[in-house]
């Protein structure tokens, strides 16, 4: 993803996904601002191991998470574990639907690692910042969708 289209029209893909896959399958409308994340945050990450070199982060408000988990579950409450099962079956339809647009975008076939939950921010290891979307919801609560690329070269060189 990171060579093969422009980085306006990738944010492009991304932001329709988080949007379209958050509202149908939690019923929560996101909007893109500016506000970052509160400090009770969760963290699911893919990396696209195949078509693209990229990974994708998306770092939430425990409580967004959550009220998606109930809504989504039609449940007033969840345990965290059921909130680790949602956070991870939630990332990877949006990362699959965001495989399918880039497909139609590039022709490029991608596969993506399973998600992976974690309890604050993670940071992938070996990778930077491309850009990142920052979404609130109705509740001022907020999540950032943070596109990674493998570090470049002259990075590594400099950090010797």
């Amino acid at each position: 993803m990171n060579t093969a289209m422009a980085k306006e029209e990738l944010a492009q893909i991304l932001d329709q996904a988080v949007r379209d896959v958050t509202e149908c399958t939690a019923g929560v409308r996101l909007h893109q601002e500016s506000q970052s994340t509160g400090e009770d945050l969760c963290t699911v990450q893919i990396t696209f191991d195949r078509g693209f070199h990229t990974s994708l982060t998306l770092c939430a408000d425990t409580g967004l998470l959550y009220r998606m988990a109930c809504n989504s579950f039609h449940e007033e409450s969840v345990s965290p574990e059921e909130l680790e099962e949602f956070s991870k079956e939630y990332f990877n339809v949006l990362c699959g639907r965001i495989a399918g647009a880039m497909f139609k975008a590039t022709k490029i076939p991608a596969h993506f690692s399973p998600p992976v939950f974690y309890h604050g921010r993670y940071e992938p290891e070996g990778r930077e910042v491309q850009f990142m979307l920052t979404y609130s919801d109705e509740y001022c609560e907020g999540a950032q969708l943070i596109h990674h690329v493998p570090c470049s070269d002259k990075d590594l060189g400099e950090s010797r």
